[in-house]
């Protein structure tokens, strides 16, 4: 008899529980699916989010305070005060985004650099395209690329070894704005959510078909307008970020030789090597964007080595076999979500 006044009792609460979790599954299936276009640094982005209410505007702003932080290309940002030397104080994103570059830089022996910049203009992928650099000139910039050359003081200015040294975090920052558009979807009690800016992408859910979030590895063709849209593979990117480094749409021909937009930083040289594209899937995009561009940087063996001391990484690398045609090589805990 005291049982089954004890279950009585408890029969309210019960009822009232799996009534609320009918009412929350009921609401998430309820809410529509948000789409957002637009244009950010330099790119288009598209955002899909599950949510009662658009939040573009509030998107918007947030991508907005990250160029007025990060963008080379807008003169009033606080990198191009820094690159003017001019007195001023960075910012929350500002030093999110150099202390992770900084990190990064030393676990890849460099081959991560956001004082690249000077190289990569040099070259013509950045804001002039000139005639090729000769040695001699090279040698000159490479003495204004180093990361080592600059830190942030306590007080917030960045502090280089000599004011000719240019930053540019173009590497990291369409990843960066990627978490920091998740970070307010999240505040705003989103939960399923993809955002892409530039192909660099961040994932968390579910789609509006209420399958997991599936993003295509392009094939690596040689596309300098973007239109070839082939896939190599699909892969399951759930709750992860993903970014993607390659050659085969950046380059320009010059005397028959294909000079690649990917410069090492070490050497003032595009590189030469087989990995044609770096697909990368980390807990944050930023960190995504860079060790993608890392590894082009350094090729596949030396990339497969930083791998092994990070298993918070995963990797999908599309590169020449000997004979030219494509092969593959991924991180085997990639095995399972990989769709061929």
């Amino acid at each position: 008899m005291n049982d089954k006044k004890k279950w009585l009792w408890q029969l309210p609460f019960l009822l009232f529980l799996i009534g609320g979790t009918i009412f929350v599954i009921r609401q998430q299936h309820q809410a529509v699916y948000q789409h957002d276009h637009g244009f950010i640094f330099g790119t288009v982005y598209n955002i899909t989010y599950q949510h009662d209410k658009n939040l573009q505007h509030e998107i918007e702003s947030a991508l907005q305070q990250v160029d007025a932080s990060l963008s080379p290309f807008n003169k009033a940002s606080i990198i191009s005060r820094v690159n003017r030397n001019e007195a001023v104080k960075v910012d929350v994103l500002f030093r999110e985004v150099f202390e992770k570059s900084m990190q990064i830089s030393k676990d890849t022996e460099g081959a991560f650099d956001i004082t690249v910049a000077p190289l990569v203009n040099a070259w013509g992928f950045g804001f002039k395209h000139d005639t090729r650099p000769t040695p001699s000139a090279i040698d000159s910039m490479k003495a204004l690329v180093g990361y080592k050359k600059v830190s942030l003081t306590p007080s917030g200015q960045v502090k280089k070894s000599d004011p000719r040294i240019m930053l540019d975090c173009s590497a990291v920052a369409k990843g960066y704005g990627c978490d920091v558009v998740a970070r307010l979807l999240s505040r705003a009690g989103v939960t399923n959510y993809m955002i892409e800016i530039g192909g660099e992408i961040v994932t968390h859910g579910v789609s509006e078909k209420r399958l997991p979030w599936h993003i295509g590895v392009t094939v690596p063709t040689d596309d300098t307008l973007a239109t070839q849209k082939d896939l190599q593979a699909i892969l399951n990117v759930t709750d992860r970020a993903m970014a993607t480094s390659g050659n085969y749409r950046n380059f320009y021909y010059e005397g028959g030789r294909k000079v690649a937009h990917t410069i090492d930083p070490r050497t003032g040289q595009p590189v030469q090597h087989s990995l044609l594209s770096a697909t990368v899937l980390a807990p944050d995009c930023a960190t995504a964007d860079a060790y993608a561009t890392s590894f082009m940087v350094m090729g596949m063996e030396k990339a497969i080595k930083v791998l092994e001391r990070h298993p918070e990484l995963l990797a999908y690398f599309i590169y020449s076999g000997s004979h030219g045609e494509n092969q593959v090589w991924y991180s085997p805990a990639l095995r399972d979500k990989i769709q061929e």
